[in-house]
């Protein structure tokens, strides 16, 4: 399935290792603190699990998993990401 991972986080400290765990697991960024990617549910709650044992109290790490039909539903408005990067994708997760 698609996820989403987006996050806020006041710490660069912090704030890198979130990212760096979602280049670990396969995901794309599409935006400073936004990464995309296909994860199986297992996948996705053990990402979950990762970011929540980094993070503090007042930080935010949200995980949204999206259906492919929602995806291709998506409505883009300037500057984006590659699409075709992501859309229909076979990803070869590097660890």
């Amino acid at each position: 399935m698609l996820v989403w991972v987006i996050y806020d986080i006041s710490e660069n400290r912090y704030r890198s290792r979130v990212a760096k765990i979602c280049k670990n697991y396969g995901l794309f960024r599409v935006q400073k603190s936004a990464f995309l990617g296909d994860l199986n549910r297992n996948e996705s709650e053990s990402l979950a699990l990762e970011c929540e044992a980094i993070i503090d109290k007042t930080d935010s790490v949200y995980v949204f998993p999206m259906c492919e039909n929602c995806y291709d539903k998506i409505k883009l408005i300037g500057a984006g990401f590659d699409r075709e990067l992501v859309s229909g994708m076979t990803i070869t997760k590097v660890f």
